[in-house]
């Protein structure tokens, strides 16, 4: 009579072991092409249209009065609301938005996660 459990323990044995996990944060992972992570605005290149605020569709993005510039309005991004969807990358006609493949972003705060160039 066969013992149980042994055929499991002949092919357990077969198997290659490697790492069921990753040891990240203390090795960084390679994320992928085409990644969207961290809004990175140019204030230089915004006109203040505000197309990136209108088209966003979490209201991630507000228009606010700008005294520093000579636009009348900029936007502040909200990394609470964000749904890295890129919507306001694309609708950016001066291509001042872009997201980049950074994503450690979570905070205890939700007041930092407010960039207002």
């Amino acid at each position: 009579m066969p013992v149980p459990g042994a055929l499991e323990k002949e092919l357990l044995k077969q198997i290659p072991r490697k790492p069921a996990t990753e040891m990240y944060p203390f090795v960084k992972i390679e994320v992928p092409e085409g990644y969207r992570g961290k809004i990175e605005f140019d204030i230089e290149k915004c006109i203040g249209c505000g197309l990136c605020a209108r088209d966003c569709p979490a209201g991630a993005i507000e228009m606010v009065e700008d005294e520093r510039t000579k636009l009348k309005k900029r936007p502040k991004f909200i990394y609470s609301r964000c749904l890295f969807c890129a919507q306001c990358e694309e609708s950016c006609p001066r291509k001042a938005i872009k997201l980049t493949k950074e994503f450690e972003l979570a905070d205890y705060n939700k007041d930092q996660m407010i960039i207002d160039v």
